[in-house]
């Protein structure tokens, strides 16, 4: 690992969505401003009424409901799944998005990339004392669903905080400990 950043959820900032119909908290990108221009991007949004997603022509999004009973999403008027806690759905960022929700408002987890840039698994896990993963990421992201999980030997991650390992050279062990449930998110450049 080369560097290793703890981000934590009181410091995110509020970011509008691209169609204006409410606000995201940005947990981190890669690069760029505003809304456009990165090749990755983590965020947390608050949906408080069903309706349509912004479109992100160009990227691909993989999105997880973290607190509420759920939601339905029609991509490009293809019903889905409904969609409970901690239940990743992937579909395209330019598709026509539209939000039906189950039973009153959510939270959920985002990640938007781009594929001509990066390749990317996102996967949740529950951590119930120690463990090791192995990955070759350039980009490696443990992002906290509830409090208590961590790197061995460091901080436990308090609810919603995210540690970005930024990383370079081949596969690594990763070694985790505590108890909770945590996203691993791995971007590989292309």
């Amino acid at each position: 690992m080369n560097r290793i950043r703890l981000l934590k959820a009181a410091d995110y900032p509020r970011m509008p969505w691209k169609n204006g119909a409410g606000s995201t908290l940005e947990i981190l990108r890669d690069a760029g401003d505003g809304l456009d221009g990165f090749g990755w991007r983590l965020s947390i949004a608050d949906v408080g009424q069903s309706g349509p997603f912004s479109a992100f022509t160009g990227y691909q999004r993989v999105i997880t409901v973290l607190e509420g009973a759920g939601m339905r999403l029609t991509v490009d008027g293809q019903p889905s799944r409904d969609l409970g806690p901690l239940d990743a759905f992937a579909f395209d960022g330019g598709a026509a998005v539209d939000c039906t929700l189950i039973d009153g408002p959510i939270r959920d987890f985002n990640l938007i990339y781009a594929p001509a840039h990066y390749a990317a698994r996102l996967q949740w896990l529950r951590l119930d004392g120690p463990q090791s993963l192995f990955s070759d990421a350039d980009h490696l992201l443990l992002f906290a669903a509830e409090a208590g999980a961590g790197l061995q030997g460091g901080p436990l991650l308090e609810r919603h905080d995210c540690l970005h390992l930024e990383r370079s050279g081949g596969l690594s062990e990763v070694r985790l400990e505590g108890a909770g449930t945590l996203c691993l998110i791995e971007l590989l450049a292309r």
